[in-house]
């Protein structure tokens, strides 16, 4: 207790007969009650004079906070804006100065969320648990895990984001190079997807693996950094500290991924034996034992092969994809014409060659970062990023700024993922693409197939990435090389290169630059598959959940606005998901719509 605080026993001797003189009429008191009615009187007295001080404290310790977070968002809003164009220029420019502004700019932001001192105070208010109002309890929860960080050394936060820009410029600025030719990681998948001469793919797959030994050995540096902050933090690992500060907890996210290795361990066996038959003949190979990495029609195996009788590439060749996206969303309520405008869609020199959504200033400056080429792939992505873009564009703009941002990151994979799935939804591409009802038809059990299919390669690739980061983290002295082929061996079943030992882990640029995230991406599809089921069951009101495509129905924007995107982070991720489904997040819809 402080000296404010201490009180002697005269003092309180004295409130107590001041109090009861107020509460009782002081004649009365005098002469006709007994010693008993006194004592009961002082105790109910006694309470009323701790239940006023605590509401003394409540209201300082409430005061001491909205007061925090005003100087907070003084600093904080101006500058977030200014590092995201920032981000922005530079992701577009690839311009060494830009990205150098960017760098710049978050470390300023870094040096705002490492003050000891504001740590302390958000600490002391945490640790009182006198904020009653929730609003106030939710802001205080996500600013004291922001500013976690200040407790770290602050020279070797500066230094890692340092380290992490000059990582990420280099794989901004490198171009794959075949036979003297500089060329895009579009044309690398277009060489893997469609050629087949296999000469071809695999000089391609090992021109674009020569990113890896470039990074590789800044990458490990870069890993041994996080781990020395997360352990200075308290942490066992930087993987460790990066879930928990995500609010997340370590052990509950790798029992998930446990639970859906065993769920879809059996069903992707299947599937990539029936990938392994048809390469063999698409190739015109003897057995499957000839099949190698770069026959599988993609970099990393991260998207399934086209082994069924659809091309769904066709349906789009001759279409604006933009335009596409743009009227599908406008059918749903929730237009994007705005956002479209802001953003910047197709390949230039120097640019970012993957693509993003980036929300400038949670006040409804959203953009897309895309390379568009007319086809199904980027057919799903522009529909993924506005799915993105929706969420952060439609959020509830009366909310206090810091809780102005998804309820999680996952939870905006979900709606991106969900959206992105109707690229290949025979029912969309008849209600968006002009395709007959006949062709809907003819194509529909391919076309369905081939959404399980990417679920499940897809599924698989993502344990290779969860389970890869986490081992590294935990060790990164270790064999990375062998580490990567291993786990693809086990979860994708995919063969090694025999005698190959590069740093092939290190050409996967999310390692670098958003570390300890994948994992996201497969939860995402989990409440994606969970909110599929209840807008078919609830707001379009259908028993039939094979051919569905949302469009032209405003309810299902009106629906995703009130339940997902207006409470923005108001609430925890799965108090959200609970409110808006009736449940919390549970796997059993996406074993429904592709394990089964």
């Amino acid at each position: 207790m402080g000296k404010k605080e201490a009180v002697g026993s005269w003092e309180i001797d004295y409130r107590i007969h001041h109090a009861i003189m107020i509460i009782t009429n002081r004649e009365t008191y005098q002469k006709t009650h007994t010693m008993k009615t006194i004592k009961t009187l002082a105790l109910l007295a006694v309470s009323i004079l701790l239940m006023a001080g605590c509401t003394s404290k409540k209201e300082k310790m409430n005061e001491e906070l909205k007061g925090f977070i005003k100087k907070h968002d003084s600093l904080m809003v101006p500058l977030y804006k200014e590092a995201a164009l920032a981000g922005w220029n530079a992701s577009i420019s690839g311009k060494e100065e830009d990205y150098k502004k960017s760098e710049e700019l978050q470390l300023q932001i870094l040096k705002i969320t490492s003050n000891k001192e504001s740590l302390a105070k958000l600490k002391e208010i945490k640790i009182s648990g006198l904020i009653s109002d929730s609003l106030l309890a939710r802001q205080l929860d996500v600013l004291y895990r922001a500013y976690l960080l200040a407790e770290a050394d602050t020279a070797k936060l500066n230094t890692a984001v340092r380290m992490q820009t000059q990582i990420e410029m280099k794989y901004s600025n490198f171009r794959t190079e075949v036979k003297g030719k500089k060329i895009s990681d579009n044309d690398v998948e277009d060489i893997l997807k469609n050629s087949k001469n296999t000469e071809e793919q695999k000089a391609a797959w090992m021109a674009q693996k020569k990113i890896g030994p470039l990074v590789a050995d800044d990458l490990k540096k870069l890993v041994k950094l996080r781990n020395e902050i997360a352990k200075d933090l308290g942490f066992k690992n930087y993987h460790s500290m990066s879930l928990t500060l995500s609010d997340q907890d370590p052990r509950e996210v790798s029992k998930l991924f446990e639970e859906l290795d065993s769920l879809t361990k059996g069903s992707y066996a299947e599937v990539k034996g029936d990938i392994d038959n048809y390469l063999v003949k698409y190739y015109g190979m003897k057995s499957k034992d000839d099949l190698k990495p770069w026959n599988y029609q993609n970099r990393f195996f991260q998207e399934a092969p086209k082994i069924y009788d659809v091309d769904l590439d066709k349906y789009y060749k001759d279409k604006n994809l933009e335009t596409l996206a743009s009227t599908f969303y406008a059918g749903i309520g929730l237009p994007i014409d705005e956002i479209l405008r802001k953003s910047d869609l197709y390949e230039k020199p120097g640019k970012n060659q993957h693509a993003f959504c980036t929300d400038i200033d949670k006040e409804g400056d959203v953009r897309i970062l895309c390379n568009i080429k007319p086809n199904a792939k980027w057919m799903n992505t522009i529909l993924h990023e506005s799915g993105h873009a929706v969420y952060d564009r439609y959020k509830d703009f009366n909310l206090p700024y810091d809780l102005r941002d998804p309820a999680h990151t996952f939870t905006t994979e979900a709606i991106a993922e969900m959206f992105g799935r109707f690229a290949s939804n025979p029912q969309w591409l008849k209600d968006n693409a002009g395709i007959s009802e006949d062709e809907k038809m003819k194509i529909a059990d391919n076309a369905l197939k081939t959404l399980r299919l990417e679920q499940l390669v897809f599924s698989r690739w993502a344990q290779l990435m969860y389970n890869f980061e986490k081992s590294m983290y935990e060790n990164p002295d270790q064999d990375l090389n062998k580490l990567w082929w291993d786990l693809a061996e086990k979860y994708q079943l995919l063969k090694r290169v025999e005698g190959r030992n590069e740093p092939d882990w290190a050409t996967k640029i999310h390692i670098a630059t958003v570390p300890c995230y994948y994992h996201n991406y497969l939860m995402g599809e989990l409440l994606a598959s969970q909110l599929y089921y209840y807008i078919v069951t609830n707001v379009i009101r259908s028993e039939d959940f094979k051919f569905q495509s949302y469009s032209n129905n405003k309810a299902i924007g009106e629906y995703l606005k009130a339940k997902i995107f207006m409470p923005a982070n108001k609430y925890y991720w799965n108090e959200m998901i609970e409110k808006a489904t009736g449940e919390k997040l549970t796997a059993k819809y996406y074993a429904k719509q592709f394990v089964k």
